[in-house]
C-alpha cells in the first residue's frame, strides 16, 4: 500500500510541476489553485509513505515519476523541444530508480 502512495504522489507532482509552468508566476488562478493542491497532495502521500518505507528509495521514485512525467508531458503536450538526449536521459533517470529499487527498499 505505501508504494502505492509513492507512485500517486509521483504523479501528483507531475501535475503541481505543470500547473506552476501553466500559473506563469502565480499571476494565474486556476492554475495557482491546482498547483497548491496537487502539491499539498502529494506531499502528503509521500509523508504518509515514509512512515514505512525507507526514505532513499521512496524518494527517488517519487521524483523520477515527477521528473519522468513532467519531461514527457512538456514535450508531447506543451511544445517542449524533444530530442534523443533527453529520451536517454529519461531512460536514465528510470533506470537508476529500478536500481535502488533492486538494491532494497523495503524492510
Amino acid at each position: 500500500m505505501a508504494w502505492l502512495l509513492v507512485i500517486t504522489a509521483g504523479i501528483l507532482e507531475t501535475g503541481f510541476a505543470v500547473c506552476l509552468k501553466l500559473s506563469h508566476g502565480f499571476t494565474r488562478l486556476w492554475p495557482t489553485i491546482g498547483f497548491a493542491s496537487f502539491a499539498l497532495s502529494s506531499f502528503g502521500l509521500l509523508t504518509l509513505s515514509l512512515r514505512t518505507l525507507d526514505v532513499g528509495p521512496a524518494y527517488a521514485v517519487w521524483t523520477g515519476i515527477g521528473a519522468t512525467g513532467t519531461a514527457v508531458f512538456g514535450m508531447v503536450f506543451l511544445g517542449d523541444v524533444t530530442s534523443v538526449l533527453k529520451i536517454v536521459s529519461i531512460v536514465l533517470v528510470i533506470a537508476g530508480v529500478v536500481g535502488l529499487q533492486l538494491a532494497g527498499g523495503q524492510h
